[in-house]
């Protein structure tokens, strides 16, 4: 194993001896913390962080079970240790990914008439049914050029923020969420969105380390052209997932919160059904 650092013993701390010691910090544990987790003395871990010990393959994919590491990582982790990846990566697009890109299109189908999209782990959207155009006819065209990614697209100031009522209780949940998400996963896509949506949310003259008020659901209210709507949200993701792709898909899910929004989406899906 190559070594990147010295450590103040004089032993040398493996690649994999950084990263985990790097991700037991980010997830604010102490060996100790981790050791009762894992059921691993914080003597062996100390070892393993500063290269005294290998470690296994099973025991990289036990402390990666106990530190809740996104599939990407764990992959990290292994090559660090001198192991092969223990999940596959495929494209949503590959065959062997066929039914489960399916079944993820028919789930957008089947909220019609209310708004859903398919989203990868930047926030890019993949997919989303017919409804969504709802959002997409709300926003500069500019915006609108592949990869959209409904982050940039909510709070850019010639996205939906241009409509969106209690827009500093809107930006500060979604800039949370996205802070929160980076700090789990250190992705630095995600960080440079986030550096991202705090300009917007500068240029908008919000206040970017808000905290949204304490509610049951935060409403989404828009000030459509065709009159205010207010939807909730869910955010959908795979269960047990084996992939590193779907491992970081997500389906946002938006629901009528009132009947006036329910009643209007389905006018207007009827409508375009007929044409």
């Amino acid at each position: 194993m190559t070594a990147v650092l010295a450590g103040n013993s004089g032993m040398t701390e493996t690649a994999f001896g950084g990263l985990l010691r790097e991700w037991r910090r980010r997830r604010r544990l102490t060996q100790l913390d981790l050791g009762n987790k894992a059921e691993v003395s914080a003597r062996h871990l100390s070892f393993l962080e500063t290269g005294r010990s290998r470690p296994s393959r099973d025991m990289v994919l036990h402390l990666s079970e106990q530190l809740d590491l996104p599939l990407r990582t764990r992959n990290e982790l292994l090559v660090a240790a001198g192991f092969a990846p223990g999940y596959t990566q495929h494209p949503l697009e590959a065959a062997e990914m066929g039914e489960v890109h399916r079944s993820l299109n028919r789930l957008l189908a089947a909220h019609d008439p209310f708004p859903a999209v398919l989203v990868d782990g930047q926030w890019d959207m993949i997919d989303g049914n017919a409804a969504a155009a709802l959002f997409v006819e709300l926003a500069d065209p500019s915006l609108l050029a592949p990869p959209v990614n409904v982050l940039r697209v909510s709070l850019h100031p010639r996205g939906l923020a241009r409509y969106v009522a209690d827009l500093d209780e809107y930006a500060a949940h979604l800039v949370s969420r996205l802070r929160r998400q980076v700090d789990r996963s250190a992705d630095p896509a995600l960080g440079a969105l986030l550096d991202e949506l705090v300009g917007y949310c500068r240029e908008l003259g919000l206040d970017p380390s808000a905290h949204p008020r304490n509610r049951v659901v935060l409403p989404l209210r828009l000030r459509h052209p065709d009159g205010e709507l207010t939807f909730f949200s869910t955010i959908s993701v795979l269960g047990a997932p084996l992939d590193v792709t779907l491992d970081e898909v997500a389906v946002e899910s938006f629901f009528p919160a009132d009947v006036t929004t329910a009643d209007y989406l389905h006018h207007r899906f009827s409508a375009r059904a007929r044409n």
